[in-house]
């Protein structure tokens, strides 16, 4: 008895939706929460037919504590009026046992059909639970995903907005500020030795001009 009405509280307990957004495939975790739901159903069935039985028997025994002790009263009446004290002190006795066991069968079965009552109305808010899933299993599906699909966009958009970017983008703008410094200087270098170069030839050639006309100048007698 225990077990089954905790198992039926735990299910009618449980968010089916919390539960679906924490599962990694949705559908697959819904279908197992309506198989077990619908164990659970069968189970409370038998259970509530035991204890109807149990109940039942109950009734039984208390109706038949009842006759007993009226029974032996009646003898109490009957041995009282004979004159036989002793047979109406025993009658009595039993009587009173007969009402004392009545008393505990009440009990019981008080007990009893209060269980019965619990375990009928747990099982049918299970029922109604079990119906609504059934009925609702695709539309549950597609909210547990479009919730999945909602955290994941946070936690992205998240980690975008947390991500040191700037930095990265200086150092990448530095290096190439560094490159194009690098090639500018290289360049001005090459102009630099090409410059030289030029003065040095021209300075040969003059050179050259300035010898050939002086030994114009000797074979002229100039």
């Amino acid at each position: 008895m225990p077990s089954v009405f905790d198992r039926i509280s735990n299910i009618i307990r449980a968010n089916i939706n919390d539960l679906l957004d924490g599962a990694e495939d949705p559908e697959a975790m819904l279908n197992q929460i309506i198989r077990d739901m619908n164990d659970a159903l069968r189970q409370a069935d038998s259970d509530i037919a035991d204890q109807i039985a149990q109940q039942k028997m109950l009734e039984g025994d208390l109706e038949s504590a009842q006759r007993n002790a009226q029974a032996w009263e009646s003898k109490a009446e009957l041995a009282v009026s004979k004159d036989r004290d002793d047979l109406a002190r025993e009658a009595i006795v039993r009587a009173n046992d007969y009402n004392e066991q009545a008393v505990i069968y009440a009990k019981q079965l008080e007990a009893q059909r209060a269980a019965v009552t619990e375990l009928k109305s747990k099982r049918e808010l299970l029922k109604s639970k079990y119906d609504e899933a059934r009925r609702n299993k695709d539309n549950l599906i597609a909210r547990a995903r479009a919730a999945q699909a909602k955290s994941k966009m946070t936690k992205v958009v998240t980690t975008a907005n947390t991500a040191d970017y700037s930095s990265e983008l200086e150092r990448m703008e530095r290096k190439i500020r560094e490159q194009e410094a690098r090639a500018q200087a290289d360049e001005e270098v090459a102009e630099s030795k090409t410059s030289v170069d030029d003065e040095l030839a021209q300075l040969g050639a003059d050179s050259q001009v300035e010898s050939q006309l002086a030994a114009l100048k000797a074979k002229m007698g100039k």
